[in-house]
């Protein structure tokens, strides 16, 4: 009987160790490393990073439409340089720049609306749509 339960209870531990790994894996997929911006001359509003090969990408910009600010897409096709100076290391990736330069919100991956406009209005820039 000691033994069943001993198998028992270290089954029960791998299975929760395993939950543990899966959630720590995908928090980690959604998360960016922060970007450095300075002297990359990006304006204040939305900066979107892409590939024409990404499908989410093409859902992120859909998303971006719909919101009244400033955007600029940096592709990587066209402009590598640039987001690898960045420090991008996966796309999508939205970037909420304030007035004064400073990133207000990174949003990796796909993003909603109301994300996006929650980091807008916590970068207090305009937004009316």
């Amino acid at each position: 009987m000691d033994s069943a339960i001993a198998r028992v209870l270290a089954i029960a531990a791998v299975l929760l160790a395993a939950g543990a790994i899966a959630l720590i894996s995908r928090r980690s997929r959604s998360h960016h490393p922060p970007l450095a911006v300075a002297g990359l001359d990006l304006p204040s509003g939305v900066v979107v990073f892409t590939s024409t090969d990404c499908p989410r990408c093409r859902d992120v910009l859909d998303v971006i439409k719909t919101i009244d600010v400033p955007v600029r897409e940096i592709t990587y096709e066209l402009e590598g340089d640039l987001q690898r100076r960045a420090g991008v290391v996966g796309v999508p990736l939205t970037v909420v720049i304030s007035d004064s330069g400073e990133i207000a919100d990174q949003l990796p991956g796909r993003i909603n609306r109301r994300a996006l406009r929650n980091a807008i209005e916590r970068a207090g820039l305009n937004r009316n749509r």
